[in-house]
């Protein structure tokens, strides 16, 4: 069960606050960031902030500053005196702006996907059409395990992050229909190449390691996927991007949320 240590909603034409809505299922787009520290940083947050703003347009919700009310709503709820280790969630659909602020979970090295044929609607923006698979992760421990999102035999993302195939030093990912987050994107220009390919089912065998990325999930290796008795070869490659993660999480300066 999730805990949350916040969960607000505001009027997006004012920002007055209003009764709590998580929005899901609602015709919108939802950002999570992480946020860790005292006084708190948020990592990768002009990034979120860019893609939330081009999705929104692109989903026909559109609002002058919202960049300036989302720090403004952050400004309210964050506390410069707290130590956090927590995701920050802000879903917007045409009328509301909703927040909430959970927990963050560490993954632990005994990692197993979970295959489910399902395909996100518009996978390429993180839109709140997202029950079903929200129904899947509520029964699973999410320090354990993910479900893998299958499509006509290809493997997309997870329920929560971006996949990443590990052969030799090969790097894949999958060639389409999946949301090209901000971890992934920090990856791309630390990795010389990236190949993107169809990662079939059938084919699962031939990769040393499968490693998921995300503002949640951070940096985890999959040791599993038991369905199929995949299980991984090594590390090798885990333990270069983890270095560049943790390298991104020293850098991240602290935000002035002005």
């Amino acid at each position: 069960m999730v805990t949350y240590l916040l969960k607000k909603s505001y009027q997006l034409k004012d920002l007055q606050e209003i009764d709590f809505k998580d929005l899901w299922g609602d015709h919108g787009i939802f950002t999570t960031m992480w946020v860790f520290g005292k006084p708190p940083r948020i990592l990768f947050f002009e990034n979120h902030i860019k893609n939330l703003i081009r999705s929104l347009n692109k989903y026909g919700i559109k609002k002058k500053f919202i960049k300036r009310d989302i720090l403004e709503i952050i400004n309210k709820n964050l506390s410069k005196n707290y130590n956090y280790n927590h995701l920050f969630r802000v879903a917007l659909n045409k009328k509301v702006i909703s927040i909430s602020l959970r927990k963050k979970i560490s993954s632990k090295l005994d990692f197993n996907l979970k295959l489910v044929k399902l395909k996100r609607e518009r996978p390429q923006y993180k839109n709140l059409k997202y029950k079903k698979i929200l129904s899947y992760l509520s029964k699973m421990n999410n320090s354990k395990s993910d479900i893998a999102l299958v499509f006509k035999n290809k493997i997309l993302e997870t329920g929560t992050s971006n996949l990443l195939f590990i052969k030799g030093k090969k790097v894949f990912i999958p060639k389409k229909d999946y949301y090209e987050g901000n971890t992934y994107k920090f990856f791309k220009t630390k990795i010389k190449k990236i190949i993107k390919k169809d990662i079939l089912v059938n084919e699962l065998k031939k990769y040393d390691e499968i490693i998921l990325i995300g503002s949640g999930k951070g940096v985890t290796s999959v040791k599993t996927i038991k369905q199929i008795g995949w299980k991984r070869k090594n590390l090798i490659q885990y333990k270069i991007f983890s270095k560049y993660y943790l390298s991104a999480i020293k850098k991240c300066n602290l935000y002035k949320f002005k």
